[in-house]
């Protein structure tokens, strides 16, 4: 194993939970929910029982008071900065390194890389700010998408319901305060009724986009992922040939002009024995709440236009943006078991492939506060080398639609 993945476990499976929407963006909370020994915990404890009740009891003067007033219920159904600070002061209080809290940091936030940024800290500081970025998360997602503030890209991830009329947009987070109130109940843990109030305004707005295509292992990518067990790794220089999507302007085209040239230079890189597979990149991303997946789009056109077989291709439908492009990328080549410490290749027009060789690994560590990758040779204008970087597995719930 190369010295750069000391503690992590590449065999981890990531537990789903009960949508890959929750688990992808609030994994810890997942797992608070899941596993049977720290569920019981949780329930249990004095401070966090009495949090759920006061929780729910919020639903509750929300419904009798709030009444026109749409920030009125949001703000009881997010976390408040005190109810944050209390829980994080409670999981070091509880923490144990034998009990059910000192197993879960070892067997599952260590091994899976999900909180790798905060792998350094003591265990039980790894814990807390874990514990940390979901909360945040979670209120980001109830910004965005109840209260209608910018997401990091207005342009195509922006809030989708109608808020204009105050009176009716007011009734419909009633009814979503109603119905938290029903399925979370006194007897809920402490943070279902802020999760499930992100989860809920994260699917009324349709951008529950982080669950397409899973499991994708078991479906659109099993061809490639049963092959690359057979794979001599030593007969090729690169790992795989990653093309960035280009969504188009139109909303009745499915691949762009632009895409449709990426794939062409990639194939060519395949045809020459670059490297044994080809990752096409992009979700469902331009224009503006686009039904097309750039990534399938690609991988058909790969496919029926270039002759590449489908057990070549792995695809990526998440990405937003060329930075996750390439997070995701590296996610993939870590969860599939492809060499971690063997380069890939960038491959895309121009413009792009300068970006990426010279600007994007600092736009990363602006925008999504890690480097997924460091960059290798330039080989042209249209292809780079990158090296993975253990980085991309940290969770970023801050896009909720590709965390």
């Amino acid at each position: 194993m190369p010295a750069q993945l000391v503690g992590l476990n590449p065999h981890y499976k990531l537990i789903a939970g009960k949508s890959y929407v929750q688990s992808k963006n609030y994994y810890l909370l997942t797992l608070l929910e899941t596993l049977p020994d720290v569920k019981t915990l949780v329930q249990t404890d004095s401070v966090f029982a009495q949090l759920s009740v006061s929780k729910t009891e919020g639903l509750i003067q929300a419904l009798k008071g709030c009444g026109r007033d749409p920030f009125c219920y949001t703000e009881k159904i997010k976390f408040s900065q005190d109810e944050i600070k209390l829980i994080s002061e409670r999981l070091r209080v509880l923490y144990r390194k034998d009990n059910p809290l000192g197993k879960l940091v070892n067997n599952h936030l260590i091994p899976s890389g999900t909180y790798i940024l905060f792998q350094n800290l003591a265990p039980e500081e790894m814990l807390v700010k874990a514990w940390e970025q979901d909360a945040a998360g979670i209120n980001f997602a109830i910004g965005v998408y109840a209260e209608g503030k910018k997401p990091n890209y207005p342009r195509i991830d922006s809030i989708s319901l109608d808020r204009k009329d105050s009176n009716n947009y007011a009734g419909l987070l009633y009814n979503t305060v109603s119905l938290l109130k029903v399925e979370t109940g006194i007897q809920s843990l402490f943070f279902e009724v802020p999760m499930h109030g992100a989860l809920y305004f994260i699917e009324m707005n349709e951008r529950d986009q982080a669950a397409d295509f899973e499991p994708m292992m078991e479906g659109v990518n099993k061809a490639a992922f049963n092959r690359i067990k057979t794979i001599n790794w030593k007969a090729y220089k690169y790992s795989v040939i990653e093309i960035p999507g280009a969504g188009p302007d139109d909303p009745s085209v499915a691949l762009s002009a632009e895409g449709m040239l990426r794939c062409r230079l990639a194939a060519i890189q395949y045809h020459q024995g670059a490297a044994p597979f080809i990752v096409t990149s992009g979700g469902k991303v331009h224009p503006y709440k686009t039904k097309f997946c750039e990534a399938i789009e690609m991988k058909k056109f790969l496919m029926e236009k270039l002759s590449i077989p489908e057990n070549a291709i792995i695809i990526d439908p998440h990405a937003r943006h060329t930075t996750t492009n390439m997070r995701n990328t590296v996610r993939l080549i870590y969860r599939m078991g492809i060499p971690f410490d063997k380069p890939g290749i960038t491959c895309t027009t121009r413009g792009q492939s300068t970006m990426i060789s010279n600007t994007l690994i600092s736009r990363c560590l602006k925008e999504l506060n890690e480097a997924p990758y460091k960059n290798g040779v330039r080989l042209s204008e249209t292809e780079v080398e990158f090296y993975p970087l253990k980085e991309a597995l940290h969770i970023f719930p801050f896009e909720p639609l590709d965390p």
